[in-house]
């Protein structure tokens, strides 16, 4: 599926992996015709179509170099299965990515000694996910790189029966599944 992302000057946007549906100009991109709206470049790198620098591999899961590189190492974790986010995940899939993403950020830190790493996915349009097709960053970090700036402003410190609340809430969620 397609996703593009609307700018704050208006303009569409989709993320530089969006091989099918995206022209890169300088800086800027713009959407051109998308002949199949559900390719996925993540799908492609699993099946051979697109060019990846691929780092591991298994049943369930691939890591492959990130196109952009703020420090060296940054590698990307996907499942081989189309999933949108972490939302779909279930299972020895669920099992196998997250052993992926742990061997990968051993070998990161072996190979970048670093000050720390940072593992992340964002979830869904409201959390700028740039690829349709669930991935985690695998990036190492440096002590005042500022990358990843958690929040936009001091965050609010509900009291502690607000915080009850919604751990009552949550755990009586994760009964029903």
């Amino acid at each position: 599926m397609h996703f593009p992302r609307a700018a704050s000057d208006g303009k569409t946007r989709v993320h530089h992996y969006c091989l099918s549906c995206a022209v890169a100009i300088g800086s800027a991109v713009r959407t051109a015709p998308v002949k199949h709206p559900d390719a996925c470049a993540f799908c492609d790198i699993v099946a051979g179509h697109a060019a990846a620098a691929i780092v591991a591999s298994d049943t369930h899961a691939i890591a492959f170099l990130d196109q952009r590189q703020f420090h060296p190492g940054h590698v990307l974790v996907i499942p081989r299965m189309h999933l949108a986010d972490i939302r779909a995940l279930q299972g020895a899939a669920g099992d196998g990515l997250m052993r992926m993403i742990a061997g990968v950020s051993r070998a990161i830190d072996k190979c970048w000694p670093s000050d720390g790493l940072s593992v992340w996915h964002s979830a869904g349009v409201g959390a700028n996910q740039e690829v349709p097709h669930l991935h985690f960053h695998v990036h190492p970090r440096r002590v005042g790189d500022e990358m990843l700036r958690i929040y936009p402003r001091t965050p609010e410190r509900p009291s502690r029966e607000t915080l009850e609340a919604w751990g009552k809430r949550l755990s009586a969620e994760l009964g029903s599944e």
